[in-house]
């Protein structure tokens, strides 16, 4: 089999192609073959950054969607040829992949592969940030960075099936139609930072009540100034540079939150219920995934150049 390998760190040109035995699954694993393998700005940190837990050499991805073709032992609840799907597996850039059964859930009759790979983590992301990092009320106001992208749009959709409104921040004037397709009430154009006095104007003067923010260091201050008395700064781009702050930095006695999906499914039982509740949005059409660009496995180089570069809107995703 196959999988895109980096053996130092570097921007696109050190993925490899490379050819791997065929994983073998052990006691409590599934054997997987790769369907689509959902692509992430979290790979390029780990392409591009040593990250703790991704020892060089390393294939690189962390979601996907397949078919279970073999089983390890002690394996009870999955069978070969179930559709399943997963959003934090290392080295999913793979054709095939041997994945802890309690990591994987059954994809709905109904959902697609495609479709799957594409809500796995920005889904379960959204979900977080929705529910729990700042659960959205009939009427809040939520600030969304990169609201035409991959999480930017399953969290505008998220927030408005729960009674908020949105205000997206996009980088280019022509992705100002996917944010408000998405349901954005309001759309910025800003690349950086100085929006916040906008979303005052918006928000008559108050700040909105959360800020998602995916921005990195250009947008983190920008963000915090949007919000209102004791708003919540939800900060989701360590990748992007990670500020350096004292809490007295802090205006308006806002809360700051690194939320991390991790925490928000840390068991079996918990995972079958979020992504449950991210599968019933997509077939309610609560949520409306968007793919951006399909991709050949081993053309992930130029996934992740479109990525980087900001054109891309919605979804990637890798077919092998």
């Amino acid at each position: 089999m196959h999988a895109i390998v980096i053996d130092t760190h570097g921007g696109p040109e050190v993925m490899q192609w490379t050819e791997l035995p065929d994983p073998t699954p052990g006691p409590g694993e599934a054997l997987v073959r790769l369907t689509a393998a959902g692509v992430n700005f979290m790979d390029v940190g780990v392409r591009t950054t040593p990250v703790p837990g991704w020892p060089l050499p390393t294939a690189l991805g962390a979601e996907g969607a397949g078919r279970v073709v073999g089983l390890g032992d002690g394996v009870r609840d999955l069978s070969v040829g179930d559709r399943v799907a997963w959003y934090y597996h290392k080295g999913s850039y793979a054709e095939l992949l041997a994945i802890p059964a309690d990591a994987l859930v059954r994809i709905p009759d109904g959902i697609s592969d495609e479709t799957a790979a594409s809500v796995m983590m920005q889904g379960l992301t959204a979900n977080h940030f929705t529910t729990e990092s700042h659960p959205i009320r009939p009427g809040d106001v939520a600030v969304v960075h990169a609201a035409a992208g991959g999480v930017g749009r399953l969290l505008t959709q998220m927030i408005k099936a729960r009674g908020g409104s949105v205000v997206g921040l996009v980088s280019r004037q022509e992705k100002v139609a996917a944010a408000e397709d998405a349901g954005a009430d309001h759309v910025l154009v800003s690349s950086g930072g100085g929006f916040e006095h906008r979303v005052r104007e918006l928000t008559g003067g108050v700040g909105a009540d959360v800020v998602y923010d995916g921005g990195g260091a250009p947008t983190f201050r920008s963000s915090q100034l949007s919000l209102r008395r004791h708003g919540v700064h939800a900060y989701y781009g360590p990748f992007m540079g990670i500020p350096s702050l004292t809490p007295m930095d802090l205006p308006n006695s806002i809360l700051l939150t690194y939320p991390n999906v991790l925490d928000h499914v840390p068991d079996r039982g918990t995972l079958v219920r979020r992504t449950g509740e991210v599968f019933d949005l997509v077939a309610t059409g609560g949520i409306v995934p968007r793919t951006g660009g399909r991709y050949a496995l081993a053309d992930a180089a130029k996934a992740h150049e479109d990525l980087e570069s900001r054109r891309t809107t919605g979804k990637l995703l890798l077919l092998p």
